[in-house]
């Protein structure tokens, strides 16, 4: 295992879900019914009860796609010029300019998952709609977290945690399926703030 130390599994406190959704080739049209992650949640304590955390680490499919066809996209001209850097394949290598976009992506991420919607008002993005459908809370956007010529393509890079909790799954669910209101950690809400502040220096500058 390239040197990593193995540990025993029954002594695990927290089980990493790698991009599963039924938007993955194969599965289309398979339905997964309401609480897919609950079972096997459920399933997993059984075989190993110190599990205590459970998470996804998820790829953001639609994120670039609508970063460049969306007309509600919150940025300025400076900004989109900015993002144009994202055609160049070897971006991040360029410490100053990956800070900068990151200082204007995080935001936008949040934006995406918190506040844009489709014209029928449901999340944009495929895998979101899936997770926060079966009940998970957006715990992390998680900046160049897939450097893969199709992650730079599809998300600039970034990836995202989902955390099930049993608790509150049904609980979160429901907010979704009633409202539409999406589960978010505290560190995802704030980046929403940073978002907003920079939309107001925008605005005064």
């Amino acid at each position: 295992a390239d040197g990593r130390m193995l540990i025993n599994p029954r002594t695990a406190r927290t089980a990493v879900f790698y991009s599963i959704s039924n938007t993955q080739k194969g599965l289309g049209g398979i339905s997964f019914g309401s609480f897919l992650i609950k079972q096997v949640v459920e399933e997993l304590r059984r075989e190993l009860p110190k599990l205590d955390t459970f998470i996804t680490l998820s790829p953001v499919p639609g994120f670039v796609q609508w970063l460049r066809q969306a007309e509600d996209v919150p940025v300025s001209d400076e900004e989109r010029t900015l993002l144009e850097n994202l055609d160049r394949p070897d971006w991040f290598e360029d410490a100053e300019l990956t800070a900068q976009l990151r200082a204007v992506l995080e935001p936008l991420a949040a934006h995406y998952f918190l506040k844009a919607r489709t014209s029928k008002g449901r999340l944009i993005d495929s895998v979101a709609r899936f997770h926060i459908g079966n009940g998970a809370r957006l715990e992390k956007i998680d900046w160049l977290g897939d450097l893969s010529p199709k992650g730079l393509r599809e998300s600039a890079g970034i990836m995202v945690n989902y955390l099930y909790r049993l608790e509150d799954i049904e609980k979160n669910h429901e907010a979704y399926a009633n409202q539409g209101d999406i589960a978010a950690s505290s560190a995802v809400k704030k980046l929403l703030k940073t978002e907003g502040r920079r939309l107001l220096d925008m605005r005064l500058a």
